[in-house]
């Protein structure tokens, strides 16, 4: 048995030789990755075997492939450093009072009760590997939407799950970390919205890692249904240790004919966290896919949205917004790939980078022979305050048809001077002129998230660069 191999300790702190484990934890891995854990994680979901075999399958493809060299530097992430999986309550709720005191309090820190009750179609909560709190308005129910984590989704709904679950859109066989996500995967969010069914509240899943070096492998599938149409939003955070911790997710979404889906995700990771994840949509015809993101924290993040326009008259619009401070680099962009005729893409990307921070825009257009007509726009603003950050815009562009319209425009500016002082001779402060100046650059995308969102990145965006500015 090699030197990573153990049982997952199941009760109170037997951790199985990790460091001081919590009482409420009730299953931990050993740190490292091996068949053996891969195994038992399976085992303890009660897993049906076409899973398990995916897992291992996942494992050796993991084993296999390298690191990957070309983007930000990973020699800091050590896979055998790395808690796997860890649970911390048997069950999951539908009545926020039953959930655990602490658990409950970190999540109201964040206001999720407060925004369930407000004005969101339904809320699922991860806390580490585990979903723990679940619940969907009756009147969705009541139209055939499913809205659950996806271990329960995988129990109760095991033909559609896995019909779709790394077949087509993403496979295990990519790259390491897809490769590491299958073996490992736990929780996330299943949503599956009929046809014809327009859900006009958005949807919630919120995920915390909250034990050090860990890891969280949420696996997010969403179908949405033939004249359907949903907004899904994600968010993410971690407390702050100084080691090393993981986060892999897998992002799957299958548009059918005509339906739209707006994925948004507000990702404030700590800064001890490797942020690499891979997110995908399938388009079909006349469907409308929309990336939304906002990604803080986190030491490095390697996202890249894609949307496979796959059916004529197929529409992706992809807004993104990266802030990198001192010691961090976010790597981001957007994938998109034209298959069929009169498809449509417009990217938005914005990023700020200070204090040293690295912000990179990395992006892949494709157009192929027979997609005549389709029309794609790339546009990339970056803003640096500073002479000791860096902003990079590295796009590939592959076209194989003549008859399509495209744009790649790409800037990078300072904050004006002359408007920071123009809004302090109004009353302003220089930290508030500032500010505003950052917040209507942003405000393009910010434009596009529900008002308590916007309100909370913007709020996020200005604690980010608080002291670093002026």
């Amino acid at each position: 048995m090699s030197k990573h191999t153990t049982t997952l300790a199941r009760e109170h702190g037997k951790n199985a030789g990790n460091a001081a484990l919590p009482e409420r934890f009730v299953h931990q891995a050993k740190r490292g990755i091996s068949r053996e854990i891969v195994e038992e994680i399976s085992a303890i979901k009660n897993e049906p075997q076409w899973m398990r075999e995916l897992r291992l399958n996942a494992y050796e493809e993991f084993m296999r492939l390298p690191v990957p060299t070309w983007g930000p530097d990973l020699s800091g992430l050590h896979f055998d450093e790395i808690t796997y999986y860890q649970r911390t309550e048997e069950g999951r709720y539908k009545n926020w009072e039953e959930v655990p005191a602490d658990i409950k309090n970190t999540f109201e820190k964040i206001g999720i009760p407060q925004a369930e009750r407000a004005f969101l179609a339904g809320v699922i909560g991860q806390y580490e590997s585990e979903g723990f709190y679940q619940k969907l308005r009756p009147k969705w129910e009541d139209k055939g939407v499913i809205f659950c984590d996806t271990d329960t989704a995988v129990q109760k709904y095991p033909e559609l799950v896995r019909k779709y679950f790394m077949t087509d859109c993403i496979k295990t066989k990519e790259h390491k970390l897809a490769a590491l996500h299958g073996a490992v995967w736990s929780g996330g969010t299943f949503l599956y919205v009929p046809k014809g069914v327009h859900i006009d509240m958005p949807l919630q899943t919120y995920f915390r890692m909250n034990a050090r070096a860990s890891g969280q492998f949420e696996h997010t599938l969403i179908i949405v249904d033939e004249g359907a149409s949903v907004q899904y939003i994600e968010g993410c955070t971690a407390p702050i240790y100084g080691t090393s911790s993981l986060h892999a997710a897998v992002v799957e979404i299958f548009v059918k004919k005509g339906a739209r889906s707006r994925y948004t995700t507000i990702q404030n990771w700590s800064k001890d966290v490797y942020n690499l994840n891979t997110k995908r949509a399938i388009v079909e015809e006349d469907g409308i896919q929309e990336w939304v993101g906002g990604s803080l924290g986190s030491k490095t993040t390697m996202l890249y949205p894609c949307s496979i326009l796959k059916g004529r008259g197929a529409r992706a619009e992809h807004l993104n917004i990266a802030v990198a401070g001192p010691g961090q680099h976010k790597d981001t962009g957007a994938k998109i790939m034209h298959l069929a005729p009169n498809t449509s893409s417009t990217v938005i990307s914005k990023s700020i980078s200070f204090g040293g921070g690295i912000s990179t825009y990395r992006g892949l257009l494709k157009i192929i022979k027979g997609a005549k007509g389709s029309v794609s726009h790339v546009q990339c603003d970056a803003l640096m305050p500073d002479n000791i950050s860096v902003s990079n815009t590295i796009p590939y562009i592959k076209v194989d048809e003549e008859d399509v319209t495209l744009g790649h425009e790409a800037k990078v500016g300072r904050i004006s001077e002359s408007q920071v002082f123009y809004l302090m001779s109004r009353g302003l402060t220089e930290e508030e002129a500032i500010n505003l100046v950052v917040q209507g650059f942003m405000e393009p995308i910010i434009k596009t998230l529900p008002l308590e969102y916007a309100v909370e990145l913007n709020r996020l965006i200005s604690m980010e660069m608080a002291g670093s500015l002026g």
